[in-house]
């Protein structure tokens, strides 16, 4: 029989994708050891992904921002499924969750916010900054931290190598999931007469890729594209890539593509500041609260040297190898 892992996540348009596509990451990698992946989720929002990767999944009719509600429905699979191990991917945790749900099942909680003291079994912290949180060694069965557990999707595990052109030609500007603050047009509109090609890839959520495309449809060097499955492909023909922060920025560093990032939200501060810190990302701004136009385009400046870009791919993919994944699937199968 094989060995099975249980999965709580979830995404909506107000948490965008990154939580499910993490875990649809790990789940890739038990898939390639040998197991199955099952997911639980609130809703159906995340019904199409999960059934494109030909995964089982249970859907517990509950609210995604009020997991207490659900505890009965999760009881009641967890002893259907005899379920020994839960790993739980939500910014909406609470303790008295937690608490309760640790009296049915071993919790390994996938986290890079430390919210509270988490009653959990293991923890799992990918983020650079990982080292800010004062985890207690002693109260956790085991704690896998840094980069080298940042769950990267398969095409991550091994890149192919990243071609650093003399000059820059393209330029990949992306938001992740949601794109509400219109940071792809800010920065497309900058750069729209600048170089030869502009990749602007919109989100699963994103409202404005409609506008980009009536506004931008008749430049042949702007290429506006939606919800890619192969985002590794922009990638690694940019010259330089502009992101918002989360996931991607570790994507970045695992195909060596420099970099230049933003924020959109109070969770990508500390992971946009430490890249920055590291030497690996360059941080342009908090696009909340301030116009990243040119910091953006001072950093542009700063890649144009071909010697520069090659220091920054050598450096990205040395922090970032993108097997991450694996090493929690080995982790959750042992």
């Amino acid at each position: 029989m094989k060995k099975r892992v249980y999965i709580r996540a979830d995404m909506n348009p107000q948490i965008a994708t990154g939580h499910i596509r993490r875990c649809l990451a790990i789940s890739d990698a038990v898939r390639e050891l040998g197991g199955e992946a099952v997911f639980l989720t609130a809703d159906f929002n995340a019904k199409r992904l999960l059934e494109e990767h030909g995964l089982r999944y249970y859907v517990l009719n509950s609210r995604w921002d009020r997991m207490q509600d659900e505890l009965e429905t999760l009881y009641q699979i967890i002893q259907k499924e005899n379920i020994d191990t839960l790993l739980i991917d939500s910014y909406q945790v609470t303790k008295k969750y937690l608490e309760n749900l640790k009296k049915a099942v071993k919790i390994v909680l996938l986290d890079d916010l430390f919210l509270f003291d988490y009653p959990a079994d293991e923890i799992i912290c990918y983020a650079n900054y990982c080292h800010q949180f004062p985890y207690d060694k002693k109260r956790y069965e085991n704690l896998y931290l840094g980069m080298d557990y940042t769950p990267l999707r398969r095409v991550f595990w091994k890149p192919e190598k990243k071609e650093i052109r003399k000059e820059i030609r393209r330029v990949l500007v992306c938001s992740g999931g949601s794109d509400m603050f219109g940071a792809i047009e800010t920065i497309v509109g900058k750069l729209k007469d600048r170089y030869e090609c502009i990749d602007a890839v919109c989100g699963l959520y994103s409202d404005s890729y409609e506008k980009l495309l009536e506004t931008y449809g008749g430049y042949k060097n702007i290429r506006i594209v939606k919800d890619v499955k192969d985002i590794e492909t922009y990638m690694l023909q940019a010259d330089v890539a502009i992101s918002a922060g989360g996931t991607a920025l570790y994507e970045l560093c695992a195909v060596g593509a420099p970099a230049i990032s933003y924020a959109i939200a109070d969770n990508q501060l500390k992971n946009v500041m430490q890249f920055e810190k590291d030497g690996l990302i360059s941080y342009a701004g908090d696009i909340r609260r301030e116009d990243i136009s040119e910091n953006v385009l001072t950093y542009l400046e700063k890649y144009e040297s071909q010697t520069t870009r090659s220091e920054l791919s050598r450096k990205m993919q040395s922090a970032v190898d993108g097997k991450g994944a694996v090493r929690i699937a080995k982790a959750l199968m042992e």
